[in-house]
């Protein structure tokens, strides 16, 4: 069995007028296409809101801009128990759509749905998604103040701190 291993993940929930952003995309271990807020694994030197911007762009082609967290989720798929996603999601406005923008190479495209389109479709990539949905329309959310992140800098000790 392979060890255990962490992964650090973000999404985005973007609501317009009644409807979700969502990718479709294809991904490993199933044979049909899914449908996930835009997301992806945080990059070496970057913070969590820069790759939860930087993913919505790549997947999606729209420029957002984030407006409080809306949960932090947990999820170790039954195909992977090796793994475990730790998914910061935030609750996002999209400022602009670039539609010549070049999406990520597993991205079919970016849609926009209903929560019920959504659970219809029985194409969800994880419980995670649809439950981060119903978590945003029953008006969850939380400051962006209670995420710290200490950017980059040579490396200090300071007990005082």
């Amino acid at each position: 069995m392979t060890a255990w291993t962490a992964h650090v993940t973000v999404a985005t929930v973007v609501e317009k007028d009644g409807k979700f952003l969502f990718v479709e995309e294809h991904t490993e271990g199933v044979t049909h296409t899914v449908f996930n807020q835009p997301a992806g694994h945080v990059e070496c030197g970057e913070t969590i809101i820069q790759a939860a911007i930087r993913e919505t762009m790549e997947e999606t082609g729209y420029e957002i801009e984030i407006e409080s967290l809306l949960g932090i989720y947990t999820y170790t798929p039954p195909m992977f128990p090796d793994r475990t996603y730790y998914r910061f999601c935030f609750l996002a406005r999209d400022v602009k759509h670039h539609p010549e923008a070049k999406l990520d190479t597993d991205i079919v495209g970016a849609v926009w749905m209903t929560v019920d389109e959504l659970v219809e479709s029985a194409r969800a990539r994880s419980p995670l998604v649809t439950k981060a949905v119903k978590d945003a329309l029953s008006g969850q959310k939380y400051p962006l103040s209670l995420v710290y992140e200490h950017q980059n800098s040579p490396l200090i000790l300071n007990l005082d701190a």
